[in-house]
């Protein structure tokens, strides 16, 4: 049996997925209505998840706590399943993908009257250009 094989077998309820990545079900069922992850279902229709689900959801939660987007998020994994991604920490994108990744954050943030954690990032170099 394959290592790929034995990632991907769902064998954990989502009560365990909760413990592990300390996410709510709502969240955890959010993340797969925006298709983000696919856990298999039992006979009796209950979730069932891979080991590979609770690396995605991880990796959501990291992303989240990064200030990054759902938009965001979704198009880095959609990069990733159309094999624009060199290995699990890169990224390819161009920088009018990243540009328009970032306009997104700060508009939704502006939208929200909230100071987005990027913001707080990149407002040094707008200082710094206006200084100059």
């Amino acid at each position: 049996m394959s290592r790929e094989f034995r990632r991907a077998m769902p064998l954990l309820p989502i009560s365990m997925v909760m413990q592990l990545t300390e996410l709510t079900a709502r969240q955890i069922r959010y993340y797969e209505e925006h298709e983000l992850i696919v856990p298999a279902r039992s006979e009796g229709n209950r979730r069932m998840f891979s080991l590979d689900d609770i690396d995605a959801l991880l990796e959501i939660r990291e992303l989240l706590e990064q200030g990054i987007n759902m938009a965001g998020i979704k198009k880095v994994f959609a990069m990733r399943n159309n094999n624009y991604v060199r290995s699990t920490d890169t990224v390819l994108m161009s920088d009018a993908e990243l540009r328009s990744i970032l306009r997104e954050e700060m508009q939704q943030a502006q939208a929200s009257k909230k100071t987005s954690l990027r913001q707080g990032d990149l407002s040094r170099f707008f200082q710094y250009k206006n200084e100059q």
